[in-house]
């Protein structure tokens, strides 16, 4: 708890002290606070780098995937509620709360399941090659899944009450990192930095368009679906690039925070929040679907680069997650942001 305090209250002094810095020549307000850094949950052992986040609403995981595992975190009791091991180099990690199942994918190749309750292991079903982020699609009940590597790169499915792949399949051509699927609609979205390309898969036909990129090294992404609006985030340069999902045109790319593996939209406060390796994490307001503005440098920490924001629970609490790997003289930690409006 000390440990929790002192950090809160570096932070604050860190944010005091650096200006907001804004997009489209339009200053921010200099006393813009969308995230403050309220408690930080310690993570004593956990080594290495950290992937991908997930949530069931309740409990918290995170792929520790230099530490060959991962965490659970009870969101109420701010604490780590349990272990999971035994998966190699953990990544993407997704709850289906229809199945009360976790899908756990590992880099070397197999997709874990696990009882949401006890985490004892169900199943593991081999993709034969880097499964990396996965997404979850309620209304059919399937885990989507990136995985493989070079040509044999691809997005699968899996059932999530049966365990079992579909025949739905996308041969890609290069690995995909991040993705997103609509709600409402039929296209899924993939981020292929080999390729310096989006590609945008319809679920419906199995075509597949290509969206050839300037900026390079594609990795996070987020989607506005309502209003057909599509981020990225590049690292060369450190951009993040706004696409409009009916024309695939890149409206606008502002430059953003280095080493970003995370992005997220905030649709109720139309703002994208994005984490980087260089310890910030760059705060946008989306003034409307054509104008963004950069509002605030939020300090972090140097290597902090994955994150998790998931919206409002069902307490009504807003809460943007960070992973902060271990470094000289201080373990690991969760930290915990309040977004305020």
């Amino acid at each position: 708890m000390n440990r929790a305090s002192g950090i809160c209250r570096t932070v604050a002094l860190l944010f005091v002290c650096t200006t907001g810095l804004a997009g489209q020549d339009s200053p921010a307000p200099q006393d813009v606070r969308p995230l403050v850094l309220t408690e930080a949950i310690p993570l004593e052992g956990i080594k290495g780098r950290f992937d991908h986040f997930g949530t069931s609403g309740r409990k918290l995981f995170v792929s520790a995937l230099g530490n060959n595992t991962v965490e659970v975190i009870d969101v109420s009791a701010r604490a780590l509620a349990h272990t999971i091991t035994g998966v190699p180099n953990p990544q993407g990690v997704i709850y289906a709360p229809e199945a009360n199942k976790l899908f756990v994918g590992s880099s070397q190749g197999k997709l874990y399941i696990f009882d949401g309750t006890s985490f004892d292991l169900i199943t593991t079903i081999d993709f034969q090659g880097d499964v990396d982020n996965l997404r979850y699609d309620a209304v059919n009940k399937r885990v989507y899944v990136g995985y493989g590597e070079d040509e044999k790169g691809a997005i699968g499915a899996v059932d999530a009450m049966t365990n079992k792949r579909t025949g739905e399949e996308y041969n890609l051509g290069a690995h995909p990192e991040s993705f997103q699927v609509e709600a409402a609609g039929r296209n899924i979205y993939v981020n292929l930095p080999d390729l310096k390309q989006i590609a945008v898969i319809n679920r419906d036909t199995h075509a597949i368009a290509r969206w050839p990129l300037t900026l390079e090294h594609n990795f996070p992404m987020a989607l506005d679906e309502a209003d057909h609006r599509l981020f990225v985030g590049t690292h060369e340069p450190p951009r993040l690039a706004v696409f409009d999902t009916q024309s695939g045109h890149m409206i606008i790319a502002l430059p953003s925070v280095q080493d970003a593996d995370d992005l997220y939209y905030d649709a109720a406060r139309r703002r994208i929040y994005m984490a980087g390796g260089e310890g910030f994490i760059y705060t946008f307001q989306q003034k409307d679907p054509d104008q963004y503005q950069l509002l605030v440098k939020i300090p972090s920490a140097l290597g902090a680069r994955t994150a998790g924001y998931f919206g409002k629970g069902k307490k009504g609490f807003d809460r943007f997650f960070l992973a902060v790997p271990a470094r000289a003289g201080r373990g690991a930690e969760i930290w915990i942001y309040t977004v305020q409006d």
